[in-house]
Protein backbone atom coordinates (compact mmCIF):
# COMPACT_ATOMS: atom_id res chain seq x y z
CA UNK A 1 0.00 0.00 0.00
CA UNK A 2 0.70 3.49 -0.50
CA UNK A 3 1.50 5.39 2.88
CA UNK A 4 1.91 9.02 3.28
CA UNK A 5 3.13 10.39 6.75
CA UNK A 6 3.33 14.25 7.00
CA UNK A 7 4.15 16.39 10.27
CA UNK A 8 4.59 20.05 10.25
CA UNK A 9 8.62 21.28 10.08
CA UNK A 10 9.77 20.86 13.21
CA UNK A 11 12.55 17.61 14.23
CA UNK A 12 11.23 17.16 17.54
CA UNK A 13 7.51 16.55 16.09
CA UNK A 14 8.85 14.84 13.12
CA UNK A 15 11.89 12.17 14.94
CA UNK A 16 9.11 10.05 16.72
CA UNK A 17 7.62 9.14 13.28
CA UNK A 18 10.67 7.54 11.70
CA UNK A 19 10.93 4.16 13.01
CA UNK A 20 7.43 3.21 12.06
CA UNK A 21 8.16 4.98 8.56
CA UNK A 22 11.32 2.36 8.47
CA UNK A 23 8.84 -0.91 9.40
CA UNK A 24 6.63 0.00 6.92
CA UNK A 25 9.19 0.67 4.21
CA UNK A 26 10.70 -2.47 4.62
CA UNK A 27 7.58 -4.53 4.94
CA UNK A 28 7.43 -3.50 1.04
CA UNK A 29 4.93 -0.29 1.39
CA UNK A 30 5.56 2.97 -0.67
CA UNK A 31 6.48 5.56 2.04
CA UNK A 32 6.57 9.45 1.35
CA UNK A 33 6.99 11.52 4.36
CA UNK A 34 5.31 15.59 3.33
CA UNK A 35 6.05 18.45 5.32
CA UNK A 36 7.35 22.18 4.54
CA UNK A 37 10.73 22.48 2.51
CA UNK A 38 12.65 22.80 5.60
CA UNK A 39 12.44 19.89 6.94
CA UNK A 40 13.14 18.03 3.48
CA UNK A 41 17.02 17.46 4.91
CA UNK A 42 16.14 15.70 8.23
CA UNK A 43 13.45 14.03 6.53
CA UNK A 44 15.94 12.66 3.86
CA UNK A 45 18.81 12.10 6.50
CA UNK A 46 16.92 9.47 8.28
CA UNK A 47 16.63 7.71 4.84
CA UNK A 48 13.42 8.72 3.76
CA UNK A 49 11.74 10.12 0.48
CA UNK A 50 10.57 13.71 1.48
CA UNK A 51 7.48 15.58 -0.60
CA UNK A 52 8.16 19.32 0.34
CA UNK A 53 4.49 21.01 0.06
CA UNK A 54 3.84 25.01 0.55
CA UNK A 55 6.03 27.64 2.04
CA UNK A 56 7.58 27.63 5.53
CA UNK A 57 5.58 27.67 8.17
CA UNK A 58 6.20 31.10 10.74
CA UNK A 59 5.19 29.64 13.90
CA UNK A 60 8.58 30.96 15.71
CA UNK A 61 7.83 34.47 14.60
CA UNK A 62 3.91 34.37 15.69
CA UNK A 63 4.69 33.04 18.57
CA UNK A 64 7.44 35.17 20.01
CA UNK A 65 5.05 37.56 20.00
CA UNK A 66 2.01 35.65 21.19
CA UNK A 67 3.93 33.06 23.42
CA UNK A 68 3.31 35.29 26.84
CA UNK A 69 -0.01 35.03 26.91
CA UNK A 70 -0.07 31.42 25.81
CA UNK A 71 2.01 30.39 28.52
CA UNK A 72 0.85 32.46 30.97
CA UNK A 73 -2.60 30.77 30.35
CA UNK A 74 -1.51 27.38 30.17
CA UNK A 75 0.13 27.59 33.78
CA UNK A 76 -3.05 26.29 35.29
CA UNK A 77 -1.38 23.12 36.99
CA UNK A 78 -5.04 21.45 36.78
CA UNK A 79 -4.50 21.69 32.70
CA UNK A 80 -0.99 20.40 33.21
CA UNK A 81 -1.29 17.88 35.08
CA UNK A 82 -4.26 16.54 33.27
CA UNK A 83 -6.88 16.74 35.69
CA UNK A 84 -9.62 17.60 33.01
CA UNK A 85 -12.74 17.15 35.50
CA UNK A 86 -11.32 20.18 36.83
CA UNK A 87 -11.02 22.90 34.00
CA UNK A 88 -14.16 24.85 33.29
CA UNK A 89 -15.38 26.32 29.61
CA UNK A 90 -14.21 29.92 29.60
CA UNK A 91 -10.56 28.69 30.20
CA UNK A 92 -11.08 25.89 28.02
CA UNK A 93 -12.34 28.20 24.95
CA UNK A 94 -9.84 30.70 25.36
CA UNK A 95 -7.14 27.71 25.13
CA UNK A 96 -8.85 26.60 21.89
CA UNK A 97 -9.10 29.87 20.36
CA UNK A 98 -5.45 30.63 21.23
CA UNK A 99 -3.81 28.11 19.77
CA UNK A 100 -6.20 27.84 16.98
CA UNK A 101 -4.84 31.47 15.49
CA UNK A 102 -0.98 31.11 17.04
CA UNK A 103 0.23 27.81 16.56
CA UNK A 104 -2.39 25.29 15.01
CA UNK A 105 -3.21 27.43 11.66
CA UNK A 106 0.51 28.79 11.66
CA UNK A 107 2.47 25.10 11.27
CA UNK A 108 -0.95 24.32 8.93
CA UNK A 109 -0.41 27.02 6.76
CA UNK A 110 -3.02 27.72 3.76
CA UNK A 111 0.37 26.43 0.71
CA UNK A 112 1.15 23.17 3.10
CA UNK A 113 -2.95 21.82 2.63
CA UNK A 114 -3.34 22.97 -0.74
CA UNK A 115 -0.06 21.24 -2.02
CA UNK A 116 -0.48 18.35 0.54
CA UNK A 117 -4.18 17.83 -0.75
CA UNK A 118 -3.19 18.40 -4.47
CA UNK A 119 -0.05 15.69 -3.53
CA UNK A 120 -2.83 13.08 -2.00
CA UNK A 121 -5.02 13.58 -5.37
CA UNK A 122 -1.98 13.08 -7.58
CA UNK A 123 -0.56 9.78 -5.52
CA UNK A 124 -3.84 8.35 -3.80
CA UNK A 125 -2.41 6.99 -0.75
CA UNK A 126 -3.86 4.12 0.80
CA UNK A 127 -2.70 5.37 4.68
CA UNK A 128 -2.24 8.86 5.83
CA UNK A 129 -0.16 9.05 9.23
CA UNK A 130 0.02 12.29 10.70
CA UNK A 131 1.76 13.82 13.74
CA UNK A 132 -1.00 14.36 16.00
CA UNK A 133 -1.05 18.56 15.69
CA UNK A 134 -0.33 18.49 11.96
CA UNK A 135 -4.17 18.49 10.92
CA UNK A 136 -3.47 19.14 7.21
CA UNK A 137 -2.75 15.54 7.09
CA UNK A 138 -6.25 14.53 8.34
CA UNK A 139 -7.98 17.08 5.72
CA UNK A 140 -5.47 15.96 2.57
CA UNK A 141 -7.17 12.08 3.99
CA UNK A 142 -10.89 13.28 4.42
CA UNK A 143 -10.46 14.77 0.47
CA UNK A 144 -9.01 11.56 -0.79
CA UNK A 145 -11.04 9.22 1.05
CA UNK A 146 -7.39 7.69 2.63
CA UNK A 147 -7.49 5.77 6.14
CA UNK A 148 -5.95 8.19 8.23
CA UNK A 149 -4.20 7.79 11.87
CA UNK A 150 -2.49 10.12 14.34
CA UNK A 151 0.90 9.08 15.82
CA UNK A 152 1.24 10.71 19.30
CA UNK A 153 4.67 11.26 20.54
CA UNK A 154 3.23 12.26 23.99
CA UNK A 155 0.56 11.49 26.52
CA UNK A 156 -2.92 13.07 24.79
CA UNK A 157 -3.29 16.36 26.73
CA UNK A 158 -4.38 17.47 23.00
CA UNK A 159 -7.79 15.26 22.64
CA UNK A 160 -8.67 15.22 26.73
CA UNK A 161 -8.80 18.82 27.02
CA UNK A 162 -10.37 19.13 23.56
CA UNK A 163 -12.64 16.17 24.71
CA UNK A 164 -13.81 17.87 27.76
CA UNK A 165 -14.33 21.21 26.21
CA UNK A 166 -17.05 19.57 24.03
CA UNK A 167 -18.59 17.73 27.00
CA UNK A 168 -18.89 21.42 28.81
CA UNK A 169 -19.70 23.27 25.51
CA UNK A 170 -22.80 20.84 24.26
CA UNK A 171 -25.12 22.36 26.64
CA UNK A 172 -24.55 25.51 25.23
CA UNK A 173 -27.13 27.18 22.96
CA UNK A 174 -25.96 27.22 19.52
CA UNK A 175 -25.16 30.81 19.59
CA UNK A 176 -22.59 30.45 22.17
CA UNK A 177 -20.88 26.76 20.63
CA UNK A 178 -17.76 28.75 20.05
CA UNK A 179 -15.24 25.72 18.89
CA UNK A 180 -12.36 27.67 16.88
CA UNK A 181 -10.85 24.42 15.63
CA UNK A 182 -14.05 23.09 14.21
CA UNK A 183 -14.41 26.47 12.74
CA UNK A 184 -11.10 26.60 11.15
CA UNK A 185 -11.24 22.92 9.60
CA UNK A 186 -14.92 23.53 8.33
CA UNK A 187 -13.56 26.67 6.25
CA UNK A 188 -10.74 24.56 5.47
CA UNK A 189 -12.49 21.43 4.08
CA UNK A 190 -15.08 23.52 2.60
CA UNK A 191 -12.47 25.33 0.11
CA UNK A 192 -11.91 21.52 -1.19
CA UNK A 193 -15.89 21.14 -1.12
CA UNK A 194 -15.99 18.63 1.81
CA UNK A 195 -17.57 18.96 5.06
CA UNK A 196 -16.33 18.58 8.39
CA UNK A 197 -15.92 15.53 10.76
CA UNK A 198 -14.84 15.00 13.92
CA UNK A 199 -12.26 12.42 12.53
CA UNK A 200 -10.06 15.08 11.18
CA UNK A 201 -9.31 16.26 14.80
CA UNK A 202 -9.08 12.93 16.06
CA UNK A 203 -7.83 10.45 13.44
CA UNK A 204 -9.66 7.40 12.65
CA UNK A 205 -7.85 5.45 15.35
CA UNK A 206 -4.54 6.70 16.96
CA UNK A 207 -0.99 4.82 17.36
CA UNK A 208 -0.15 5.55 20.99
CA UNK A 209 4.27 5.43 21.78
CA UNK A 210 3.57 6.22 25.57
CA UNK A 211 4.04 3.23 28.19
CA UNK A 212 0.52 2.09 29.77
CA UNK A 213 1.02 3.75 33.19
CA UNK A 214 1.18 6.94 31.45
CA UNK A 215 -1.19 6.69 28.30
CA UNK A 216 -4.57 8.79 28.75
CA UNK A 217 -8.05 6.23 28.29
CA UNK A 218 -9.90 8.54 25.82
CA UNK A 219 -12.42 5.74 24.58
CA UNK A 220 -10.91 6.20 21.31
CA UNK A 221 -9.94 3.28 18.50
CA UNK A 222 -6.14 2.87 19.96
CA UNK A 223 -2.87 0.97 18.42
CA UNK A 224 -0.15 0.59 21.05
CA UNK A 225 3.39 1.00 19.57
CA UNK A 226 6.61 0.88 21.37
CA UNK A 227 8.87 3.99 21.39
CA UNK A 228 12.17 3.08 19.51
CA UNK A 229 14.42 6.18 20.23
CA UNK A 230 15.81 8.11 16.88
CA UNK A 231 17.31 11.45 17.87
CA UNK A 232 17.50 12.97 14.27
CA UNK A 233 20.59 13.61 11.79
CA UNK A 234 23.20 13.95 14.89
CA UNK A 235 26.28 12.03 13.67
CA UNK A 236 25.49 8.62 15.11
CA UNK A 237 28.95 7.73 15.78
CA UNK A 238 30.46 6.04 19.43
CA UNK A 239 32.88 8.29 20.36
CA UNK A 240 36.03 6.39 22.15
CA UNK A 241 35.11 7.54 26.04
CA UNK A 242 31.88 5.81 25.68
CA UNK A 243 33.12 2.52 24.54
CA UNK A 244 34.08 1.40 27.62
CA UNK A 245 31.54 1.57 30.99
CA UNK A 246 32.57 4.59 33.68
CA UNK A 247 34.38 4.14 36.56
CA UNK A 248 31.88 6.56 38.81
CA UNK A 249 28.35 7.54 37.82
CA UNK A 250 27.62 8.83 34.34
CA UNK A 251 24.84 11.81 34.26
CA UNK A 252 23.63 13.15 31.10
CA UNK A 253 23.06 16.73 31.55
CA UNK A 254 20.91 18.04 28.23
CA UNK A 255 18.86 21.08 27.41
CA UNK A 256 17.48 19.29 24.51
CA UNK A 257 17.38 20.03 20.12
CA UNK A 258 14.11 22.03 19.92
CA UNK A 259 15.84 24.98 22.19
CA UNK A 260 18.57 25.25 20.44
CA UNK A 261 16.50 26.19 17.13
CA UNK A 262 13.27 27.67 18.78
CA UNK A 263 14.70 29.19 22.20
CA UNK A 264 10.79 28.47 23.80
CA UNK A 265 12.40 25.33 26.43
CA UNK A 266 15.79 24.49 27.49
CA UNK A 267 17.59 24.42 30.69
CA UNK A 268 18.25 28.15 32.09
CA UNK A 269 21.54 28.82 33.81
CA UNK A 270 23.33 25.89 32.13
CA UNK A 271 26.84 27.08 33.32
CA UNK A 272 25.89 27.40 36.83
CA UNK A 273 23.75 24.17 36.99
CA UNK A 274 27.30 22.14 35.48
CA UNK A 275 29.26 23.42 38.07
CA UNK A 276 27.53 22.60 40.65
CA UNK A 277 26.46 19.38 39.17
CA UNK A 278 30.44 18.58 39.11
CA UNK A 279 30.82 18.87 42.72
CA UNK A 280 29.47 15.36 43.07
CA UNK A 281 31.81 12.26 42.57
CA UNK A 282 30.14 11.75 39.10
CA UNK A 283 31.47 11.76 35.22
CA UNK A 284 29.24 14.50 33.50
CA UNK A 285 28.07 14.21 29.48
CA UNK A 286 26.87 18.12 28.85
CA UNK A 287 24.83 17.92 25.52
CA UNK A 288 24.52 21.67 25.08
CA UNK A 289 25.98 24.32 22.64
CA UNK A 290 29.95 25.18 23.09
CA UNK A 291 28.75 28.58 22.49
CA UNK A 292 26.20 29.18 25.37
CA UNK A 293 29.04 31.28 26.91
CA UNK A 294 30.08 28.42 29.37
CA UNK A 295 32.83 29.22 31.49
CA UNK A 296 36.09 26.51 32.03
CA UNK A 297 34.42 23.65 33.23
CA UNK A 298 35.78 20.80 36.07
CA UNK A 299 37.48 17.79 34.64
CA UNK A 300 35.01 16.06 34.93
CA UNK A 301 32.52 17.87 32.92
CA UNK A 302 32.54 16.75 29.12
CA UNK A 303 30.82 19.07 26.50
CA UNK A 304 29.61 16.82 23.34
CA UNK A 305 27.67 19.78 21.26
CA UNK A 306 25.99 16.53 19.20
CA UNK A 307 25.44 12.76 19.95
CA UNK A 308 22.55 11.59 19.84
CA UNK A 309 20.83 10.11 23.21
CA UNK A 310 20.34 6.68 22.12
CA UNK A 311 24.56 6.90 22.09
CA UNK A 312 24.69 8.85 25.01
CA UNK A 313 22.14 7.30 27.60
CA UNK A 314 22.43 4.06 27.39
CA UNK A 315 25.60 3.66 30.09
CA UNK A 316 24.07 6.64 32.49
CA UNK A 317 22.85 6.74 35.68
CA UNK A 318 20.78 9.76 35.27
CA UNK A 319 19.71 12.21 33.05
CA UNK A 320 19.35 15.68 34.15
CA UNK A 321 16.77 17.12 31.50
CA UNK A 322 14.46 20.27 30.01
CA UNK A 323 11.74 18.02 29.98
CA UNK A 324 10.99 17.59 25.95
CA UNK A 325 8.91 14.42 24.77
CA UNK A 326 11.79 12.95 22.92
CA UNK A 327 14.34 13.13 26.10
CA UNK A 328 11.59 11.90 28.32
CA UNK A 329 10.85 8.68 26.05
CA UNK A 330 14.19 8.06 25.50
CA UNK A 331 15.54 7.92 29.01
CA UNK A 332 12.72 5.77 29.96
CA UNK A 333 13.29 3.61 27.14
CA UNK A 334 16.78 2.89 28.34
CA UNK A 335 15.54 3.11 32.27
CA UNK A 336 17.27 5.90 33.33
CA UNK A 337 15.99 7.64 36.22
CA UNK A 338 15.20 11.56 35.42
CA UNK A 339 15.93 14.87 37.15
CA UNK A 340 12.97 16.61 35.12
CA UNK A 341 12.83 20.72 35.22
CA UNK A 342 10.06 20.46 32.81
CA UNK A 343 8.06 23.60 32.79
CA UNK A 344 5.37 23.75 30.40
CA UNK A 345 2.28 21.40 28.96
CA UNK A 346 2.47 18.09 28.42
CA UNK A 347 6.03 18.38 29.92
CA UNK A 348 5.61 19.13 33.25
CA UNK A 349 1.95 16.11 33.11
CA UNK A 350 5.09 13.53 31.94
CA UNK A 351 7.29 14.99 35.12
CA UNK A 352 4.63 14.49 37.64
CA UNK A 353 3.64 10.76 35.88
CA UNK A 354 6.97 9.52 35.91
CA UNK A 355 7.60 10.90 39.58
CA UNK A 356 4.45 9.15 40.59
CA UNK A 357 5.62 6.14 39.61
CA UNK A 358 9.33 6.35 41.41
CA UNK A 359 11.33 6.87 38.30
CA UNK A 360 12.82 10.02 38.83
CA UNK A 361 12.35 13.14 40.62
CA UNK A 362 10.79 16.46 39.13
CA UNK A 363 11.71 20.21 40.14
CA UNK A 364 9.04 22.39 39.75
CA UNK A 365 9.92 26.06 39.05
CA UNK A 366 11.43 28.42 42.00
CA UNK A 367 14.24 27.79 44.51
CA UNK A 368 14.34 23.71 43.67
CA UNK A 369 15.81 24.84 40.80
CA UNK A 370 18.84 26.85 42.30
CA UNK A 371 21.55 25.27 41.34
CA UNK A 372 22.74 23.87 44.70
CA UNK A 373 19.52 22.33 44.78
CA UNK A 374 19.67 20.58 41.60
CA UNK A 375 22.75 19.07 42.95
CA UNK A 376 21.42 17.78 45.96
CA UNK A 377 18.34 16.59 44.12
CA UNK A 378 20.69 14.77 41.97
CA UNK A 379 22.85 12.98 44.76
CA UNK A 380 19.61 11.65 46.49
CA UNK A 381 18.30 10.51 43.13
CA UNK A 382 21.90 8.67 42.37
CA UNK A 383 22.12 7.38 46.23
CA UNK A 384 18.41 5.74 45.96
CA UNK A 385 18.24 2.27 43.98
CA UNK A 386 14.13 2.60 44.09
CA UNK A 387 14.52 5.02 41.52
CA UNK A 388 16.60 2.84 39.17
CA UNK A 389 13.65 0.30 40.14
CA UNK A 390 10.90 2.15 38.94
CA UNK A 391 12.73 3.48 35.73
CA UNK A 392 12.79 -0.46 34.92
CA UNK A 393 9.49 -0.83 35.11
CA UNK A 394 8.57 1.73 33.08
CA UNK A 395 11.10 0.41 30.16
CA UNK A 396 9.46 -2.66 30.92
CA UNK A 397 6.23 -1.00 29.76
CA UNK A 398 7.43 0.20 27.25
CA UNK A 399 8.91 -3.62 26.15
CA UNK A 400 5.63 -4.96 26.51
CA UNK A 401 4.03 -2.70 23.32
CA UNK A 402 4.64 -4.30 19.95
CA UNK A 403 7.53 -3.22 17.97
CA UNK A 404 7.23 -1.07 15.07
CA UNK A 405 7.46 -3.60 12.60
CA UNK A 406 4.98 -6.03 14.97
CA UNK A 407 2.19 -2.99 14.30
CA UNK A 408 2.34 -2.87 10.73
CA UNK A 409 -0.25 -5.99 10.26
CA UNK A 410 -2.84 -4.00 12.14
CA UNK A 411 -2.66 -1.13 10.46
CA UNK A 412 -2.53 -2.99 7.04
CA UNK A 413 -6.03 -4.37 8.32
CA UNK A 414 -7.10 -0.95 9.61
CA UNK A 415 -6.71 0.52 6.06
CA UNK A 416 -8.47 -2.33 4.51
CA UNK A 417 -11.67 -1.37 7.23
CA UNK A 418 -11.71 2.22 7.01
CA UNK A 419 -10.39 3.43 3.42
CA UNK A 420 -13.28 4.56 1.04
CA UNK A 421 -13.47 3.66 -2.98
CA UNK A 422 -11.78 5.88 -5.13
CA UNK A 423 -14.93 4.99 -7.32
CA UNK A 424 -16.64 7.04 -5.12
CA UNK A 425 -18.12 10.05 -6.77
CA UNK A 426 -18.13 12.05 -3.40
CA UNK A 427 -15.27 11.27 -1.23
CA UNK A 428 -15.48 13.48 1.79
Amino acid sequence: MRVLITAFAMDAHFNGMVPLAWALRTAGHEVRVASQPRLADSITSAGLTAVPVGGDHQVEQVMAAAAPGVFALHQNPDYLEGRSELLDLAFLEASTTMLTATFYSQINNDSMIDDLVGFARWWEPDLVIWEPFTFAGAVAAHVTGAAHARLLWGPDLFLQAYQRFLHLLAPEPAERRDDAIREWLTWTLGRFGCSFSPEVVTGQWTIDQMPASVRFDLDQPLVPMRYIPYNGPLPAVVPPWSQSAPDRPRVCVTQGMTARTTGFSGLDAVAELLESVAELDVEVIATVKESDGLRPLPGNVRVVDNIPLHVALPDCAAVLHHGGAGTWASAAFYGVPQLNLAWQWDDVYRARQMEKLGAGMYLPPGPAREACSVRDSLAHLLGQSSFQDGAARIRDEMLDCPTPNEVVPTLEDLTVAHRRSRMSPHPC
